[in-house]
């Protein structure tokens, strides 16, 4: 097959745009060049020539050359707008933006559909790692039991430093924003916000089943506290944020973002900084490991440099399994392995929501319990009290 001219209409020029701007200036055998650039700020000076841009998105939406749109903006809604407009005119589109994407899936699934056009979104869950294109065409859905993985780069960097550098976590934030791995307002991120809209692209991709975000449970990294560092330091362990989604024995599905207490002989022990690190286990071939960077505009850029070349030769994704999964539903019926750390007071009616307790301790102020608790009880305990902390063993 060979492979067709592409002429694309850029959203956004900021660290990923830029980034694609010049990885594209150094792949010459991709038939591909960017027509023109649309941006918002009108006042910004730019690396580049000023003919290269427009404000008005209409000059990209209703250019008949250009037949494919590459959005690279933050703000999700407008985002949506620009991606649905685009699909409706015919033009193939490329996306960085989780956020949109996970909370408009079943909308942009049937525009794509409707319309017979492609919407590709590698760069949107784990950067340079291409996830998504192996979840789609490598496993088969009845094989893959689980996805399990670290895909949001800026926790995993304040984890890192946490543990390397022993610094708090305040100060390891505040070197994550100065790098900017995080925004000014991290919540998105530290609050487990950023991995849960990843994980429900995931979970559509791997087992076929569609989740709205706010069915998803995330607990993020910013309750982390002395405690559970100190536990994890003492026994030669790390914390890691993780989002996993697997198949129960009577073929529900769960799915979760929580700290995890990582051994050394896990494989995402060793996924430090902006590191993205994927396991996925299978009924026959066991685990696979996937591992890149998962922040920086260059790893991410190369995710959408890797869609853009796909598009050339037609590429699309297929949606094989959802499908085949007609009827698959998400359960919290399930029990997880834990640690809480609690407020000293309320130890022992905490004690009593666990199915089995492995260890108790209380110190002046707080303490911690591990052992099995029910799922249910998890969301609802962590949810009514902000003082406490769980993180999966």
């Amino acid at each position: 097959m060979s492979q067709k001219k592409l002429k694309i209409g850029l959203f956004g020029f900021g660290c990923v745009g830029f980034g694609l701007y010049e990885v594209l200036q150094k792949t010459p055998g991709l038939k591909a060049d960017i027509r023109k650039i649309c941006v918002k700020n009108t006042d910004k000076e730019r690396e580049i020539d000023p003919s290269n841009f427009t404000f008005d998105k209409n000059d990209l939406l209703n250019d008949d050359e250009i037949n494919v749109i590459v959005e690279l903006i933050d703000d999700a809604d407008a985002a949506f707008e620009i991606v649905s407009s685009a699909l409706k005119k015919g033009k193939a589109v490329v996306s960085a933006n989780k956020k949109m994407i996970a909370e408009h899936f079943t909308e942009l699934l049937e525009l794509q559909r409707e319309y017979g056009v492609p919407l590709l979104y590698e760069a949107a869950c784990c950067a340079s790692l291409p996830i998504i294109r192996n979840l789609e065409e490598y496993y088969d859905n009845d094989l893959l039991e689980s996805i399990e993985g670290i895909v949001n780069g800026s926790t995993n960097y304040i984890l890192t430093k946490t543990f390397a550098e022993n610094l708090s976590y305040e100060a390891a934030l505040l070197e994550a924003q100065q790098k900017g791995f995080a925004e000014s307002n991290p919540i998105l991120d530290t609050g487990g916000f950023d991995a849960k809209y990843k994980l429900q692209i995931l979970l559509a991709h791997a087992f076929g089943f569609i989740a709205k975000p706010e069915a998803l449970f995330n607990i993020g990294i910013d309750r982390i506290g002395k405690l559970e560092l100190k536990y994890a330091k003492e026994k030669g362990l790390k914390i890691k944020l993780i989002a996993k989604a697997f198949k129960n024995t009577d073929g529900t599905v769960s799915a979760f973002v929580l700290p995890k207490f990582v051994h050394p002989e896990n494989r995402l022990f060793s996924v430090d900084d902006v590191f993205n690190g994927v396991v996925t286990k299978t009924s026959f071939a066991d685990e696979q490991f996937f591992v890149g960077k998962g922040a920086g505009a260059h790893p991410t850029a190369s995710a959408v440099l890797s869609d853009i070349s796909a598009l050339g030769y037609d590429y699309k994704y297929e949606y094989k399994k959802i499908g085949q999964q007609q009827g698959l539903t998400l359960t919290d019926n399930i029990e997880l392995d834990v640690l809480l750390r609690h407020e000293k007071p309320a130890a022992e009616a905490l004690r009593q929501e666990f199915t089995s307790v492995n260890e108790s301790y209380l110190n002046g102020e707080s303490g911690y319990i591990t052992g099995k608790i029910s799922f249910g009880k998890l969301k609802a305990l962590h949810n009514e009290n902000e003082e406490r902390s769980f993180v999966l063993i």
